[in-house]
């Protein structure tokens, strides 16, 4: 992406430093993540950000060793926002100080007061008063840096809002790129003016871009895409076939782990919409028997991942020339999937095509779609004209029903799991909600439950419903269906599905929750 102009997000290990890429992609302002300790003199130099933001993180900047931004990147001559750790190693790299307790922790909804709102950064801010916030912190900036003025306080932050304009530095102690900071989009809209940005980062660009990237890495060479029928894979395959025709051969696995007649509709559906040379392998024995016992949710990513590339690799040595593997990887499978040595972030978990890759395969990755989050996707999707009911449809991972099926996968629970997911979905359906749903989807739990159904005595297992509301599948929360939808939702799955006999409605977000339950 070095053709566009780009914006470097420093990532100090905040569990919303995504939010922050979103923020400026819905800008089109294209920007990376990067781990601070990946941040050094000659990376921000080949980089050459047109502004650097730094963002939060769960360390202390006054523990000897804590992260640091690099010193160079002071004298980059770009305008560089701090937010909330960001703010205080700005702070305290260029001579102000930090410190911790003494009552000034805040965490939560807070609101800002303006000390002096003659900034740009906060144009239509503080129009009606005081502003609300949302404030993450434990320490706090206790002095400035020489050159930095104050422009917002808040009851536990009296340096709320720093900036010193002459350098283009700006810091803020709260977090503008969540929701619970009404005007943080407007916080970002603003610095982003300040840097020059044009906002060169759409769609058809991109697409454009990605189609000569493909040509070049390809060549003329064979490629083989594993095809699952969801958006992100249908999205890649689309492009890639845009870029060089016939030298893609799509593969569509059956891993035994398919929701009810998946298979039969995704074969269809992409054979009667594409011109597109496809393999459908049923490869259902294979996956399932090496599942066989494994309960650990990791281990079965790895399994799946591991065996995605074996089956590749057998149909790949089938096509002449076939050098090069498609997979639909999105930015946040890589963000998640990364958990960089000594650093502040942890894996959440494994992703089936990034976690699963053995280091020496016998293809080469191209991934068209690595940079984008998946509200990007489906927009790339409308940019190539792929109908509504492959851009509509919602998420499916990639290791399927295996995550939704915590502990032990068996055939019989499998069984019950299709029907009981194809009810609960079919009912999301007929009451017109789909569309407004990011996700649903019905899951096994890992326990029975004792019931009366007529005058007997049950001992069946119990059903866990999920449905949640997102933009990128970063953060979520839980769809509010009504009681009533959810009392007709569990009679029709009790009525119409064997060995099931309790049903719940789970209603965590994420975080702390993830969407799938493994």
């Amino acid at each position: 992406m070095t053709q566009h102009q780009r914006l470097l997000i420093i990532d100090f290990g905040s569990q919303v430093t995504q939010l922050i890429a979103r923020r400026l992609r819905e800008l089109n302002v294209y920007c990376e993540i990067h781990p601070y300790n990946r941040v050094d003199d000659a990376f921000l130099r080949a980089f050459a950000p047109r502004a650097v933001i730094l963002s939060g993180g769960p360390d202390s900047v006054t523990r000897e060793g804590s992260p640091r931004a690099p010193e160079s990147l002071w004298s980059l001559g770009v305008p560089v926002l701090g937010i909330c750790y960001g703010q205080q190693t700005m702070m305290q790299q260029l001579g102000g100080l930090v410190e911790s307790g003494h009552g000034t922790a805040e965490f939560g909804r807070a609101f800002v007061s303006p000390s002096d709102d003659r900034l740009p950064l906060l144009d239509g801010w503080f129009a009606a008063g005081n502003e609300q916030v949302w404030m993450s912190h434990g320490d706090h900036v206790s002095k400035i840096a020489p050159g930095f003025q104050v422009y917002g306080t808040s009851p536990g932050a009296p340096f709320a809002i720093t900036a010193d304009p002459g350098r283009r530095f700006f810091a803020v102690q709260f977090h503008p790129e969540v929701h619970h900071t009404p005007k943080g989009a407007k916080l970002y809209e603003n610095f982003i003016r300040l840097a020059g940005f044009t906002g060169d980062w759409t769609m058809a660009g991109y697409r454009e871009q990605a189609i000569q990237q493909i040509r070049d890495q390809v060549g003329d060479k064979q490629v083989i895409c594993g095809l699952s029928g969801g958006v992100d894979s249908s999205v890649a395959a689309i492009l890639i076939h845009e870029a060089i025709g016939d030298q893609l051969t799509c593969v569509f696995v059956d891993h035994g782990l398919l929701r009810k007649n998946e298979a039969t509709e995704v074969v269809a559906m992409f054979r009667d919409n594409y011109n597109i040379k496809l393999i459908a392998a049923d490869e259902s024995d294979l996956f399932l028997g090496a599942l066989e016992g494994v309960s650990d949710p990791e281990v079965k990513r790895k399994t799946i991942g591991r065996l995605f590339i074996d089956v590749f690799q057998k149909y790949a040595n089938r096509i002449e020339g076939a050098e090069f593997l498609a997979q639909g990887t999105l930015y946040p499978d890589v963000i998640e999937s990364v958990s960089f040595s000594g650093g502040p972030s942890v894996t959440i978990k494994s992703h089936h095509n990034v976690g699963g890759l053995p280091e020496k395969m016998g293809l080469k990755l191209v991934e068209p779609l690595r940079e984008l989050f998946k509200d990007e996707v489906r927009a790339l999707g409308r940019e190539l004209g792929l109908p509504q009911s492959f851009i509509g449809r919602h998420p499916f991972p990639g290791p399927g029903l295996a995550i939704r099926c915590p502990g032990e996968i068996t055939r019989e629970k499998l069984a019950i799991l299709r029907e009981a997911d194809a009810v609960y979905i079919d009912q999301i359906r007929k009451h017109g909600l789909y569309d407004e749903i990011w996700q649903a989807f019905a899951a096994i739990l890992p326990m029975r439950t004792v019931g009366v159904m007529g005058d007997g005595r049950t001992y069946d297992y119990a059903v866990g419903l999920r449905a949640v509301t997102s933009v990128d599948g970063m953060t979520a929360d839980t769809y509010p269906f009504t009681h009533e939808f959810l009392g007709e939702t569990m009679t029709r799955i009790i009525n119409e599905v064997r060995g099931v006999n309790r049903v719940f409605y789970d209603v965590t977000s994420k975080p702390p929750g993830t969407i799938e339950l493994e």
